[in-house]
């Protein structure tokens, strides 16, 4: 661990999320999230209204989110737009033959050894598939997460990213792993919004997806709020992260994404990391916490779609590494332009890496000076 490391873990844990934190869900105040609830857990008395109330005033933002991958990160199985275009899946592995298929309008998870078999119908399906998709289901009682997944550069099955090969003998170990209560609570309260109620599980209540209030809190205050021409407190009944520093919205985003804390504590080491955006943006050497130009959001738009096209992040680099420019008679002071190109600089600057078995290159986050050959930092 270097130095720069071990001060930000000593730093991060004080200051896990936030010094000037989040209270309910209005303005930024000087208290702290309870620890374990996420941005998208309900807080006491929250009333959810869902997206649509939300686009009745907000129709721009409200348009382009549907069509998010936050937006469409849970889905009843029964709705999974790739479920639904393939109709019928298959993947053997050994002696055990892994199947999905549409069956009287169920879908139906089924896993068999030749002499056994074991099929449930498949509840949740958990990421848009951009990358992949994995699935839930409940055998005797309890959730299971799928043993393979859905990955879109195959258009078919593969294990799940962490599955052991060639794994446990024992069917129903073969079929999926048995999700603890902390897990099913962590799954679902990160794919969906309102699904965690004071530490407990509420899958009835839940919206899927994290949507408008996943973000910005429950709005049923907010509306009362507007309804009564109240504006002051329609105001401070709504929660605006992009008013968060840069290092709260590490915290606030990386509550989900990753925090700096939260890799280090778990040691999740290796390129299984570059997962974890938030965590490897703190490691960059162009990283301040008090600077809004490296902040999530001075690049992602989270009302949108991320984009994919490399010229669209040249700005953004620019900001930061130009020539030394001056502003009304004042020296602003900019990092060093690079001296190689102008242009699609994530492409040398964020390499992307394809964590083995996941069929996807992922954007690695740890802005750097990228070296043949070199080791991958964590």
């Amino acid at each position: 661990m270097t130095l720069n490391t071990a001060v930000r873990v000593l730093c991060v844990s004080f200051a896990l999320w936030g010094s000037a934190g989040l209270c309910g869900q209005g303005e930024i105040q000087g208290t702290f999230l309870p620890p374990g609830r996420l941005p998208t857990h309900a807080p006491p008395g929250a009333v959810y209204l869902g997206p649509n109330y939300c686009s009745q005033c907000h129709p721009a933002e409200a348009v382009t989110h549907q069509s998010t991958a936050m937006a469409n990160t849970l889905q009843a199985a029964a709705d999974s737009q790739i479920l639904r275009s393939h109709p019928r899946l298959g993947f053997k592995s050994g002696g055990y033959f892994y199947q999905i298929v549409r069956e009287n309008n169920n879908l139906v998870y089924r896993v068999t050894d030749g002499v056994e078999t074991i099929s449930e119908p498949l509840l949740w399906a958990f990421g848009m598939g951009e990358a992949g998709q994995t699935y839930v289901y409940k055998h005797k009682g309890d959730y299971y997460e799928s043993r393979v997944s859905f990955y879109n550069d195959i258009r078919g099955l593969d294990f799940t990213i962490g599955a052991i090969r060639p794994g446990p003998s024992a069917l129903e170990e073969r079929a999926g792993w048995k999700m603890s209560p902390a897990r099913v609570r962590e799954c679902f309260g990160c794919h969906s919004t309102g699904a965690v109620r004071e530490s407990r599980l509420t899958i009835d209540l839940l919206i899927p997806g994290i949507t408008c209030e996943g973000c910005h809190g429950a709005g049923g205050k907010h509306v009362a709020a507007i309804q009564a021409r109240n504006e002051r407190e329609a105001r401070r009944q709504i929660f605006d992260p992009g008013k968060l520093s840069t290092e709260q919205l590490s915290e606030f985003c990386g509550s989900c994404h990753g925090t700096f804390s939260r890799v280090v504590e778990s040691r999740i080491s290796g390129i299984s990391n570059v997962r974890f955006q938030p965590y490897r943006l703190s490691n960059s050497r162009c990283y301040n916490p008090d600077d809004r130009r490296i902040s999530c959001v001075a690049c992602h738009n989270p009302h949108k779609q991320v984009e994919r096209e490399p010229l669209s992040y040249d700005s953004k680099c620019l900001a930061c590494h130009a020539p030394l420019s001056r502003k009304t008679g004042t020296e602003e002071r900019r990092s060093a332009a690079c001296p190689v190109a102008t242009y699609r600089c994530v492409t040398c600057h964020m390499p992307k890496n394809e964590i083995p078995g996941s069929h996807f290159n992922f954007t690695d986050h740890w802005i750097r000076v990228v070296r043949a050959n070199e080791h991958y930092p964590d």
